[in-house]
């Protein structure tokens, strides 16, 4: 089956579920405050519910330069693989959860082993397939991400109707069988027995572990990366973390309306932008070395706009359109971070660049996160999000003028 033309895209379908399942499990929390404050009593201050998502933000951003370095010198599958089941099984504990400090300290386990899984699972992908079809593959692969945001919006619904417990357990199982599943059918690029996993690990265990780093931290082009990576992902994570509260608190619904129209109007409209995105980058960059990253900057100019209609919008009409636009603009962004690293770092280090850009936008999600709490608290929540607008403007214009890649395919 490896062998097949058709398994790029196995892989891309195996991968894709793992991400609905690695954002399912974390965006859930987010849409079942009203329910589990309930039964904890911390949980009533925006504050200290921001300081629950912050610590998932600030872990897994630690980790991931850590889980790159890791994905880059050991077999994927096997860190795939890991990373699903431990996060799947935190997830099902915190069905169990009696008091703040536990669903604080299982939010932090979540952080580290959620980590694991991007960068290796990227880096997978792009192994797979070539500038042809990498935009699209890695587009489709993000729109997994989306559909888990968006499921994690009916945490609410199911919280609702049964308990908060119910839907900590029921998803924590799912992801525990599906790791089953990658087990019998996910394989990696080159290794394909444990026997040669074992030969790999052992060579890479005499290479200059700090190479990778110096390589990177020596181009300016990974900088300008790692900064047009970051900021966006400050109103990237508030949008995942404070939409649904946004939404309820601007058009005047309860949080179990408010959850599931928030995630599914971003995931709709990130699906349909990865799609669109990834087309057109792969088409455009047959012609034009700089077409994916023309493409990137045309979905972060959407999210201009968007972010000020999102922050002072009152009406359905108002705020449903501009978050429509937020998504698609950002699935655009989405679908063309990893194939533009490709054009400026090895494959031998992909993994690890990679994590360095989750460490830097997770870190920039953590602290929106956390202000963003406070701003809700003090009723701002809306101007919060509008003045998101002007720092992404400074990313797209730094990115336009300094991003100049020489090739589709960068080789050492």
């Amino acid at each position: 089956m490896m062998h097949s033309k058709k398994y790029p895209w196995i892989v891309v379908g195996l991968l894709w579920v793992v991400a609905l399942l690695n954002y399912m499990d974390r965006q859930m929390l987010s849409t079942m405050k009203p329910s589990m404050m309930v039964d904890i009593h911390e949980l009533q201050t925006a504050t200290n519910f921001g300081r629950l998502m912050a610590v998932f933000l600030w872990i897994y951003g630690c980790m991931s330069p850590f889980a790159g370095m890791i994905a880059d010198r050991i077999s994927k599958k096997w860190l795939i693989v890991g990373s699903l089941f431990v996060w799947s099984a935190v997830t099902f504990s915190m069905g169990y959860a009696k008091t703040f400090d536990q669903l604080y300290w299982l939010r932090a386990i979540m952080g580290i082993s959620e980590a694991l899984y991007i960068p290796a699972g990227l880096a997978l992908i792009v192994e797979f397939h070539d500038s042809k079809t990498r935009s699209l593959a890695v587009g489709i692969h993000m729109t997994g991400l989306y559909m888990g945001q968006a499921l994690g919006g009916f945490g609410a619904t199911i919280a609702h109707s049964f308990s908060w417990q119910s839907a900590f357990h029921s998803f924590g199982i799912i992801g525990i069988v599906y790791s089953v599943v990658l087990i019998l059918f996910l394989r990696d690029k080159k290794v394909d027995t444990l026997q040669t996993v074992c030969e790999t690990h052992k060579t890479n265990k005499n290479s200059n572990l700090l190479k990778g780093l110096g390589l990177l931290f020596t181009n300016i082009a990974f900088w300008i990366i790692l900064f047009y990576f970051a900021i966006p992902s400050l109103p990237g994570w508030g949008i995942k973390n404070w939409l649904p509260t946004l939404f309820a608190e601007n058009l005047n619904i309860d949080m179990a309306q408010a959850g599931p129209l928030s995630t599914i109007t971003i995931a709709a409209s990130s699906f349909l932008g990865v799609i669109f995105g990834g087309i057109l980058s792969d088409r455009w960059v047959q012609k034009n070395l700089r077409g994916r990253i023309y493409t990137s900057a045309i979905g972060l100019g959407l999210t201009i706009p968007a972010l000020l209609f999102i922050g002072f919008g009152h009406s359905l009409f108002a705020v449903i359109g501009a978050a429509f636009c937020f998504g698609f603009g950002f699935g655009m962004f989405d679908a063309n971070n990893m194939p533009i690293l490709c054009q400026f770092v090895s494959k031998k280090y992909r993994a690890t660049a990679y994590g360095l850009m989750n460490m830097t936008g997770v870190f920039a999600g953590a602290f929106i996160t956390d202000l963003l709490g406070k701003s809700t608290d003090a009723g701002n929540l809306g101007k919060g999000f509008a003045m998101l607008a002007g720092i992404v403007l400074l990313a797209l214009i730094i990115q336009l003028s300094f991003l100049r890649p020489r090739t589709n395919e960068f080789v050492e």
